[in-house]
């Protein structure tokens, strides 16, 4: 029965915006409702409060759409009314006016004066965190604020990450460097080990074919998914990024992998996991399952990328790796089923898991060569040196990073520090693996943001 309330209360909201936008609004080029329409006071608790939320929540939707105008990677996903993605196409409000009715439906909802941590607390944080996103991201898109690294850090993504210095990172190139001796660069030295576990073109599909399926299984164990769950896997190339899922509603994804520079044995597993199972394609169909289906929240048929919602997207993403293949079973299944299947020699994976996993500790060096590069401290022709250097990239990697950040910004942060604070929530107080899936299950499954974790 609740199912179908909510069901009746999404239809009754989208026959209203229609209704409205039809009528035309008080402000030239604004959303189809005006403001004294849209307008439903300050949310406070009593039996109104979840319906005013619902309101918010539908413009909040429409407001994501209208900004995607404005910025091509804004809405990753979307699967809510198409009559209103049609009507945002259409919609002519600028960045500005965004920002500015952004922070009025931000102004509805005030923060809590008593934290219980219930469904409708973490709702209301959630809409009010992510409007801040959402008016910080179009005020930028104006030219209205200045860019900085701590402000997108704070504003976007709703966390303060620590900052270091790069000089911090030596101790682990030192091991790297006892690790793989020799008399060339420490990035040469590293791009030359690496380049033995390349997967061969014609073996890629069997390797990925193998690792989704085992990172699948493994989830599926822990973690109920929707039946009609499924994706469809790509090969792409010329793209900033090594992996991608867009998700595409209804528990169904398009997975693209990028294969324009060349995949390493270890990112088998890392994509399966992060892509798909128990990374964004499961986030995303739970999320689509608990709260736009069974609740008919529909602020999360959008998912805005420049967002809090990134960092528990990608953080959890990360973290669902070592969820799944906890204790070494990584590179006990890389050398006993990914190594043979790809012609490589088992009996290396030892050392190559030994060496990528201080690779991956440098990739917290990247966020710093990111908050130099983002505040102006250095320019845009040292960004691939210092990744070269500092994070053992290849040139045509690191000049991939740089593009990365011209046009992700301190999205960066997301992957590691995310990845950090998702750990810090999910294994606080647990016990054993089961109960760290459930909390993992849970998180999945909720509201949360960074600064609700530990609500």
């Amino acid at each position: 029965m609740k199912r179908v309330v909510n069901g009746l209360r999404l239809w009754l909201l989208l026959i209203a915006v229609l209704f409205l936008s039809a009528c035309g609004g008080k402000r030239s080029g604004e959303m189809g409702m005006d403001t004294e329409q849209a307008a439903v006071g300050q949310v406070a608790d009593g039996e109104n409060a979840g319906t005013a939320m619902d309101n918010i929540a539908t413009e909040y939707v429409q407001l994501v759409l209208a900004l995607g105008n404005h910025d091509k990677h804004y809405v990753d996903a979307y699967y809510g009314p198409a009559a209103w993605r049609e009507q945002a196409a259409l919609n002519g409000m600028s960045p500005a006016q965004i920002a500015e009715r952004g922070r009025e439906l931000q102004q509805q909802l005030p923060a809590q004066a008593e934290i219980q941590g219930s469904s409708n607390d973490l709702r209301r944080h959630y809409l009010k965190t992510q409007l801040r996103a959402l008016v910080a991201h179009a005020r930028s898109l104006a030219g209205l604020d200045a860019r900085s690294f701590a402000n997108e850090a704070s504003l976007l993504y709703d966390t303060e990450p620590p900052k270091q210095e790069l000089a911090s990172f030596e101790p682990l190139l030192r091991e790297l460097d006892r690790l793989l001796p020799g008399d060339q660069s420490l990035t040469t030295r590293v791009q030359a080990f690496r380049r033995g576990f390349e997967i061969p073109t014609d073996k890629l599909q069997a390797v990925f074919e193998a690792a989704i399926e085992e990172c699948r299984r493994r989830t599926k164990a822990h973690i109920s998914l929707p039946r009609n769950e499924h994706f469809v896997l790509e090969y792409v190339s010329d793209k900033p990024w090594s992996g991608y899922n867009w998700y595409q509603g209804g528990a169904r994804s398009l997975i693209q992998l990028n294969r324009g520079l060349p995949i390493t044995i270890d990112r088998a597993i890392d994509l399966g996991c992060h892509e798909g199972y128990p990374g964004h394609h499961t986030y995303n169909a739970l999320l689509e399952q608990s709260l736009v289906k069974a609740r008919g929240w529909v602020e999360y048929s959008v998912y805005p990328l420049f967002s809090p919602q990134s960092l528990i997207a990608e953080g959890s993403a990360n973290y669902g790796i070592d969820l799944a293949f906890p204790d070494g079973e990584k590179t006990r299944f890389e050398r006993e089923v990914l190594f043979p299947l790809a012609g490589l020699d088992p009996d290396s994976a030892g050392k190559f898991d030994q060496v990528m996993a201080l690779v991956e500790k440098l990739g917290f060096a990247g966020n710093e060569i990111a908050r130099l590069y983002i505040d102006g401290e250095i320019e845009g022709d040292q960004v691939a040196p210092l990744f070269e250097q500092y994070t053992l990239m290849s040139p045509a990697k690191a000049k991939q990073r740089k593009d990365f950040l011209d046009a992700y910004g301190a999205y960066v942060i997301n992957y590691n520090w995310g990845k950090k604070l998702v750990a810090d929530y999910v294994e606080n107080g647990a016990m054993d693996a089961d109960e760290r899936w459930q909390r993992f299950a849970r998180l999945l499954s909720s509201p949360r943001l960074p600064s609700s974790l530990n609500w």
